[in-house]
């Protein structure tokens, strides 16, 4: 929608519990990719017109860091954005991989160069690498070698997707902000701009929204949600819904 980047600032504001160490926006405008990353706050970095007029256009992805893998540094802020074959491609990502050292060792081995030490570059390696030419296919392919806890929002020129691991661990709402889809860690990055909550993104389902619609497909077939405890008990927003219910209600 017009003016993505001031939406998407809103909701880090509302998000700024799930890390504080820095943030990070990344704009699409119709023909460049636009990105700016700091240390510290959503307030103290995304404050003004001035800044936010840096990040023009109608698409825009945005995250919050709280340091689980790799140092506190500015390469390791999110979202990371790559040119790759098939053009731009920004990701942000919430969790924990857990076989990046043997992965890393061989895309090293291989000849890859990396930027940060953040698990993210890997599946940005990964995608990158892939022999497939469709982007959703390079997609899947990558996420075929990774394992561990992941929701991810990619945007790339003509699509918005988002990612969740088998299990569901981490969480991935979708809603609609008037005609114009959003995604968000929890649901009360929507109410901040007025959106609409609709679901849940499944355990192991890409969600694919582009001008043609919303698309979803599950690459890896069922599995038993086992989403992370900590989500009721630590990290969401007291005004958060979790399967009906607020935050709060279940603390």
């Amino acid at each position: 929608c017009e003016e993505a980047s001031i939406y998407t600032t809103l909701g880090l504001h509302s998000l700024q519990h799930r890390g504080q160490e820095g943030a990070g926006i990344v704009s699409y405008d119709g023909k460049k990719f636009h990105t700016i990353r700091k240390n510290g706050l959503v307030a103290d970095n995304f404050n003004n017109s001035k800044t936010l007029s840096k990040l023009p256009g109608k698409n825009a992805i945005g995250h919050v860091r709280y340091s689980t893998t790799g140092e506190s540094k500015i390469e390791n802020l999110q979202p990371l954005f790559a040119d790759l074959s098939i053009g731009g491609f920004a990701c942000s990502h919430n969790g924990n991989l857990t076989n990046t050292k043997i992965i890393k060792k061989a895309l090293v081995e291989t000849g890859s160069i990396f930027q940060t030490s953040s698990d993210t570059e890997i599946f940005l390696q990964l995608v990158a690498r892939s022999k497939n030419h469709d982007l959703i296919e390079k997609i899947i392919d990558a996420l075929s070698q990774i394992k561990g806890a992941y929701s991810l929002i990619i945007l790339t020129k003509d699509k918005l997707i988002g990612v969740k691991d088998p299990f569901g661990i981490r969480p991935l709402v979708l809603g609609m902000k008037q005609d114009a889809p959003v995604l968000a860690s929890e649901t009360c990055a929507l109410d901040m701009i007025g959106a609409k909550y609709v679901r849940n993104v499944k355990n192991g389902e890409v969600l694919i929204i582009s001008p043609n619609g919303i698309e979803s497909i599950m690459p890896f077939g069922k599995t038993k949600e086992r989403p992370c405890i900590f989500e009721i008990i630590y990290f969401s927003s007291p005004h958060s819904i979790i399967k009906g219910k607020t935050v709060y209600s279940y603390r």
